[in-house]
């Protein structure tokens, strides 16, 4: 488990909800599809939909309004972005055992992206670049960042930051890892914010193995700090794709820095939370760290030569 309040879904109640609600699709081939997702269980329908349950647990009246934040998000981002989101088929009710809100979504063909998989891919980088700038583009509508997530504040982050170097002691280089962040959080707030897809890892972007072909999990549509999106140069990118994506977008310096703050805050969670229970996490927590690491300081192998076990722990998996 992922989560220490996370729901177990099993495709028998998925079954019996489909019965239930959607006796439409009920026939359709049922099977669980194994991802490196943290936030919800996905079965695939047949060929062309799938079910998507969330993992955690939480009040139903809030989970139903996140959901239906997401259907709304789906729809306002389908009409930026320059390839396919999934869309909404239907929204589901808690039953036979399942405590909350669910939904039914269309499914998009393609490979989801690795860490490392499109590294060197000049040709994703410039589709990465023309997804943010198409976001970028779109209309805030007057409004502006809202909540404690990230895409705000920076310093806002400094309690989760701290314990993650806590819990990192013996995983990474924390002592550099704090030194970096006192840098970051430093760095002034952008003028204005834009809309933003706010969660572009590798997990929510589909490839066919050389271009972007699909985006994933856009519930966190909105307006925020214009760098956020940037965070997939660090995510996926190595340094001259990374250039490419960066001068296509045309970030100055501070927007560029205030990017890869948002990387690093999310990369480092993700190393030690993910640690034994989803590999891919961790696995792109720990690339995200040693770009970050190797544009900062000029050392490629630091982190890996400065005390970190995580390294090792990748190399034999």
């Amino acid at each position: 488990m992922m989560h220490t309040d996370e729901l177990n879904v099993s495709a028998a109640t998925v079954r019996a909800l489909l019965r239930d609600q959607f006796s439409e699709l009920a026939h359709l081939p049922l099977r669980r599809y194994e991802s490196s997702g943290t936030v919800n269980a996905i079965f695939r329908l047949g060929e062309s939909l799938a079910a998507k349950f969330p993992l955690r647990k939480g009040k139903p009246e809030e989970v139903a309004s996140v959901i239906a934040k997401e259907k709304a998000a789906a729809v306002r981002i389908a009409g930026l972005s320059p390839v396919p989101v999934p869309s909404f088929v239907g929204m589901g009710r808690p039953g036979a055992g399942y405590p909350l809100a669910w939904s039914v979504q269309t499914w998009l063909p393609g490979e989801v992206a690795t860490s490392t998989s499109l590294g060197d891919s000049e040709t994703f980088a410039m589709d990465l670049a023309g997804l943010i700038g198409a976001l970028r583009y779109g209309d805030t509508r007057g409004e502006a960042f809202a909540g404690s997530n990230r895409g705000g504040s920076l310093p806002v982050h400094d309690e989760w930051v701290d314990e993650c170097l806590q819990r990192s002691r013996g995983l990474l280089d924390t002592e550099l890892l704090r030194a970096l962040w006192q840098d970051f959080r430093r760095l002034p707030q952008p003028p204005t914010d834009v809309l933003s897809h706010t969660d572009l890892i590798p997990a929510n972007l589909l490839t066919d193995g050389t271009h972007l072909t699909g985006v994933l999990d856009v519930g966190g549509f909105g307006p925020a700090d214009p760098a956020l999106d940037l965070v997939a140069g660090w995510h996926l990118l190595d340094v001259g794709p990374r250039q490419i994506f960066r001068e296509l977008l045309g970030s100055d310096d501070v927007e560029w820095q205030r990017g890869k703050a948002w990387a690093f805050e999310q990369a480092l969670g993700a190393v030690w939370y993910y640690l034994g229970s989803n590999h891919v996490m961790t696995e792109m927590g720990s690339w995200t760290l040693h770009r970050i690491v190797e544009d900062e300081t000029g050392d490629g192998n630091l982190l890996a030569h400065s005390g970190s076990t995580i390294w090792k722990m990748l190399a034999t998996s």
